[in-house]
């Protein structure tokens, strides 16, 4: 057997036989088989039975009643039941669609990666099949933040919530994974250092039936990310609420001596912005400094972001004080809460950026990097 396809499935019913017919189509040069891993309570196990008795192809039912691990669980039930390492793994709603499957194989084929997704961000890829604005934007916001949060795992990633891939079941360590939501590649990427290529890919509607999206699925998401990846958000989270508290104390502080407002929350803006970088330098980014631009590279970077944000923060507060008839301390402290998750996203991806292999310095980069060895030259200037 070369190829095993996984398809996790809850409810799919009237999905299941243009599912299997595209399939077979797509990988008919093959030796594969599919291999439903199906957490139904409709029809679905019924037809994948009655599917598979006229298949051209090995079509196999594992029907669970627990659901333990959700779609990410039954990912790895279907890798330990394959036939064949090298496995695919595809949604059962058609829309991913089977024709890229061989896409993904020669490519796999090549020998230079560990694994191979296909992305509705990489070049030509679209993400069409979302229902409307609201989902393409909480979408592209939460592979903004969950990029954030691998830096370097996910620094060549475009789509690291697809659930359309390909990997070697032997480079999964299934006693170490614990999947405990949807997005299953996360799960794997986020565990070790994979070489990863993309394909792009339109991701069209759903062929029939209703979408499994939910707040309860929002839910399970944040969760996910929150235990992959706690510890390094976290810390930018404490050292951004000791700022926000300093910025609000020196805000207290300042209107308590008659300083105008604003020229208070620009005096603990400046302040913390500085102290912020000190410390997220020493306790938060410490293990991706090697692999970033030089110390006075990514200050500037920081500095420029941070000021900019100011800028746009500090009317918003006035805003608030003057038409909204917020306090200053409330206005100040409502608007950092807003301004975290940006600041955490852009130093994730922007500040702290791994560099790239034989990436030639821009003549600022090579301007600033000369002056910063200067500085860090023992002697007189």
């Amino acid at each position: 057997m070369q190829l095993s396809i996984i398809v996790p499935t809850f409810n799919e019913a009237p999905n299941i036989a243009e599912l299997v017919r595209r399939v077979t189509a797509s990988v008919s040069s093959l030796d594969a088989e599919i291999v439903f891993v199906d957490d139904s309570t409709d029809a679905t196990p019924g037809v994948i039975r009655e599917v598979a008795k006229t298949a051209t192809m090995p079509v196999r039912l594992i029907h669970r009643e627990t659901r333990e691990g959700g779609l990410g669980g039954a990912v790895i039930e279907g890798f330990v039941a394959a036939e064949a390492d090298l496995c695919v793994v595809i949604d059962g709603d058609l829309q991913h669609p089977p024709e890229k499957i061989i896409e993904l194989w020669e490519r796999f084929a090549q020998g230079d990666v560990d694994i191979v997704t296909a992305s509705r961000y990489a070049g030509g890829g679209t993400a069409n099949g979302l229902a409307d604005r609201t989902r393409v934007l909480v979408s592209k916001a939460s592979t903004a933040v969950t990029k954030a949060m691998f830096p370097v795992k996910l620094h060549d990633v475009t789509d690291p919530m697809t659930g359309f891939f390909m990997i070697d079941r032997r480079s999964v360590d299934s006693a170490i994974l614990k999947p405990r939501g949807f997005k299953i590649l996360l799960e794997i990427l986020a565990r070790r250092n994979f070489r990863v290529a993309e394909i792009p890919f339109d991701f069209a509607g759903r062929h029939a039936g209703e979408s499994k999206a939910s707040m309860r699925q929002g839910l399970h998401f944040l969760t996910q990310l929150t235990a992959l990846r706690f510890g390094k958000m976290s810390l930018f989270a404490v050292i951004g609420a000791l700022g926000a508290v300093a910025n609000v104390a020196i805000v207290w502080a300042l209107t308590g001596l008659d300083v105008d407002y604003i020229w208070a929350a620009i005096i603990a803006a400046e302040a913390t912005i500085l102290g912020n970088f000190v410390l997220q330098e020493r306790f938060v980014f410490h293990d991706m400094r090697d692999q970033a631009s030089s110390m006075w590279m990514r200050f500037v970077k920081s500095f420029t972001f941070n000021n900019a944000e100011a800028l746009i923060r500090i009317p918003i507060i006035a805003l608030m004080v003057e038409s909204g008839h917020f306090s200053a301390v409330i206005a100040t402290a409502i608007t950092l809460v807003f301004a975290f998750v940006l600041r955490f996203v852009f130093h994730s991806l922007v500040v702290y950026a791994p560099k790239k292999p034989g990436e030639a310095p821009s003549r600022a980069r090579q301007l600033a990097e000369e002056i910063d060895e200067q500085l860090m030259t023992p002697g007189e200037l």
